[in-house]
């Protein structure tokens, strides 16, 4: 599996990590794209399950094995990292989603707006092609 990788992390500390819930049934390799999703009840997890617009919270900062009995994950959210766009075409400074299995695309307003956006294309984008992306889940 293609997963993102370290360009350099920013922010104070390195990279703002942060915890997050998790199922212990859950493997997460290191660099995975996590969206969040309220799948318990009053409470928030991190999945890799990318279906629909919903709120990215990051890039897993280890890896996580599935029946380990780990129920938390820490998760990079703010960077630059190599991450593979889809099959779209995106120009410099444009902001992009999770879309697919550590995947990026454009994102919409509707992404925008659900808290979908991962950050900003840091240079052209190819069709399927790896490129920097600043990663900036919880920042302007």
């Amino acid at each position: 599996m293609v997963v993102a990788t370290i360009i350099e992390l920013t922010g104070q500390p390195k990279g703002c990590p942060k915890s997050f819930k998790c199922y212990d049934s859950v493997a997460i390799p290191k660099g995975t794209l996590l969206t969040l999703s309220g799948a318990g009840v009053d409470e928030v997890v991190v999945s890799s399950d990318s279906v629909g617009p919903k709120p990215a919270a990051g890039i897993a900062a280890e890896e996580k094995v599935a029946g380990d009995g780990a129920t938390q994950i820490g998760v990079w959210t703010k960077g630059k990292f190599d991450i593979t766009t889809t099959a779209t075409v995106m120009g410099p400074g444009e902001i992009v989603c999770i879309s697919g299995a550590n995947l990026i695309a454009p994102a919409s307003s509707v992404n925008i707006l659900s808290g979908a956006k991962l950050g900003k294309l840091l240079e052209p984008g190819t069709a399927s092609g790896v490129h920097a992306v600043a990663v900036d889940c919880y920042g302007g």
